[in-house]
């Protein structure tokens, strides 16, 4: 049962990072998108929403805080080693 548990955990994390991330992103295109003031193909024109715009920002700056976090992690040893800063204390070293 522990090599099932090991697939379903992959599975998850490919999930939320694989198809979440890219979502939450896309999500923060269309916000910030609706949140500009633009005018339609009819000639109509949209007042600018700040809160559609604000929210996406804040969803591009999560999900380079993310991209971000994974590189760091991926590379903590190097960084430990070159430059003897521990990013992640409360994770146990190998």
């Amino acid at each position: 049962m522990p090599y099932l548990d090991s697939i379903f955990r992959v599975l998850l994390v490919g999930l939320v990072l694989g198809a979440g991330l890219p979502a939450l992103f896309a999500v923060g295109l269309v916000s910030y998108s609706a949140g500009s003031g633009e005018v339609d193909v009819d000639g109509a024109t949209r007042a600018p929403n700040p809160a559609l715009k604000f929210l996406g920002l804040l969803l591009f700056a999560f999900v380079g805080l993310v991209i971000v976090a994974a590189i760091l992690w991926i590379t903590r040893t190097t960084v430990i080693h070159h430059f003897d800063v521990d990013l992640f204390p409360f994770v146990p070293k190998k």
